[in-house]
């Protein structure tokens, strides 16, 4: 699919991976809406690529439905939706107190990394389905969700973290189904190890913890960069016949208990 030309909505595009995504969409052309917490951060980068910003909680249906409202009043017809807001949680199912794992921020989690994926999924995509198909196809647009592969190996205590990144997982393929009939095509991302701000590196035993988390992976023997999982998320959208796919992205890394 041609990117020159279309509308992006991307959500946690202030920092990270949607930051990087973001930069690498409007470098080819996209105009790129991006929609997250961070208003400072978040102006900042839409100014520098010009870009949209506008302040959402992808866990509110009214915030997702009115920065998806942005998107389409760019006057670009909206051809991309990319999901990256999230947030990480750790903790056992039963604390080595004997405490159960806390029910509310267990439920924050799923609101805002799974609930918050799928709302943006489908108010995102009933935009898309409303602009003209782009070619012979009836190709409309492009959702990239991002799980992890904790999605698929969780570690101790990531008990919350995994069941909300393996829900995003478990819903590409219907929701690649669901979405065929408007030409839009599903699929996910599972980082592993990638050298973002959500993992705080500063200090002297910033390289010790970096060389800790590395281990496990296969090769490359290092952690992976933003820019390059925007690179996969371009040629996701790029590539027509990729769809309702769960790649993983992350050395060959195979995750330990913990």
């Amino acid at each position: 699919m041609e990117l020159n030309g279309a509308a992006a909505i991307i959500s946690g595009g202030a920092s990270g991976l949607g930051e990087a995504t973001a930069r690498d969409l409007a470098a080819q052309g996209v105009t790129v809406v991006i929609a997250d917490l961070n208003e400072e951060r978040g102006k900042a980068i839409a100014d520098e690529i010009g870009g949209v910003f506008v302040r959402c909680d992808v866990s509110d249906e009214q915030q997702v439905q009115a920065a998806v409202d942005v998107a389409v009043a760019t006057g670009k017809p909206l051809r991309v939706v990319v999901n990256s807001a999230g947030i990480g949680w750790a903790s056992r199912t039963v604390g080595r107190d004997g405490s159960p794992h806390d029910l509310a921020s267990y439920r924050r989690v799923i609101d805002v990394n799974l609930i918050g994926t799928f709302n943006l999924m489908r108010i995102g995509a009933a935009a898309v389905a409303r602009t003209e198909p782009v070619d012979a196809d009836g190709q409309r647009g492009v959702v990239i969700n991002t799980a992890s592969v904790a999605a698929l190996e969780g570690q101790t205590g990531q008990v919350a973290y995994s069941a909300s990144k393996g829900g995003i997982v478990g819903m590409t393929v219907p929701a690649a189904r669901d979405l065929a009939a408007i030409g839009v095509r599903v699929n996910t991302i599972c980082p592993g190890i990638i050298d973002t701000p959500i993992y705080g590196f500063s200090g002297g035993d910033a390289e010790a913890f970096k060389a800790k988390l590395v281990a496990p992976v296969v090769f490359p023997k290092r952690m992976g960069t933003a820019a390059e999982f925007a690179h996969l998320v371009r040629s996701l959208i790029e590539n027509d016949y990729v769809n309702a796919e769960v790649i993983r992205f992350d050395g060959g890394i195979r995750f330990q208990p913990k």
